[in-house]
């Protein structure tokens, strides 16, 4: 990739675009999306469960057998500007049918909310189920998770103390370049956030992450994933690199969706 402080606001807008990049986007979302429908329809009994006043502040539980059961939260994508949680049901499916609870929190997409608010109810999110999941079955370990945006929030926030782990997938974890593009029309990220909310801007977290992405992505997400991972490997934290090779942003997902794909797997070795 050129140097960013030489590309013009067209290369850098491409550089973040991962629909544009993977010219077979919209047939892959619109399979995630049906999938997704047909799995909430098939485990309807904890659907939209409330965390907060906002419209989007609800959880979609999907408890196991046994309620000690580790529960998998997955954080949906979309640059923190598209898409729903209902959308991402079926990425869940792997880990559930190994065993797993699993859960998906909503929240406010921009510019109806900043970042610092996304990441505000995904905190919520994450109290309200350490107060009220066992009501619904899910009282195991918590291991984090999300993809796109949804791994910057899991980065974010896997500090939390009703989480054990995280697995960041495809993320982006710096804001500096994307404040010089496109996205940034909704976001307008301040210089605060900037720094706040930046993971590789700010002191590692000392539990297990995993950090995942496809060798097919934009280099910007590959290079931020490789140097969150540098990042934590030199202060000596657990967690593994995982370059799942030929996906690309959409792709990758299918790791998850599968109980035997490679990401799901990756779940059982996490140390919790």
């Amino acid at each position: 990739m050129k140097n960013w402080g030489t590309m013009s606001r067209a290369e850098r807008d491409a550089a973040y675009n991962n629909s544009d990049a993977v010219k077979n986007s919209p047939a892959l979302n619109d399979a995630r999306i049906a999938a997704s429908a047909a799995f909430r329809q098939a485990h309807p009994g904890h659907l939209d469960q409330r965390y907060g006043p906002k419209e989007r502040n609800t959880w979609d539980l999907f408890p196991a057998k046994d309620p000690n059961a580790p529960c998998f939260v997955f954080i949906h994508g979309g640059y923190w500007q598209r898409n729903s949680k209902d959308q991402f049901a079926s990425l869940i499916a792997g880990p559930y049918a190994r065993g797993w609870a699993a859960a998906l929190p909503g929240y406010t997409l921009a510019p109806d909310a900043s970042l610092t608010e996304i990441v505000a109810e995904i905190n919520s999110a994450l109290d309200w189920l350490g107060a009220h999941g066992a009501e619904h079955g899910i009282n195991g370990k918590v291991v984090l998770s999300g993809w796109s945006a949804g791994g910057h929030l899991t980065a974010q926030c896997f500090g939390h103390k009703r989480v054990s782990a995280g697995l960041a997938v495809s993320g982006v974890f710096d804001l500096g370049q994307i404040r010089d593009t496109y996205l940034n029309d909704k976001m307008r990220f301040t210089e605060d956030e900037l720094v706040k909310l930046s993971p590789l801007r700010l002191p590692m977290v000392k539990k297990p992450l995993a950090i995942a992405y496809g060798t097919r992505e934009l280099p910007p997400l590959v290079g931020d994933s490789r140097e969150l991972h540098r990042r934590r490997a030199a202060e000596h934290l657990p967690g593994a690199l995982i370059p799942v090779a030929g996906a690309d942003h959409f792709t990758i997902t299918h790791e998850l969706r599968d109980a035997d794909g490679e990401l799901t797997e990756q779940l059982d070795l996490l140390p919790l």
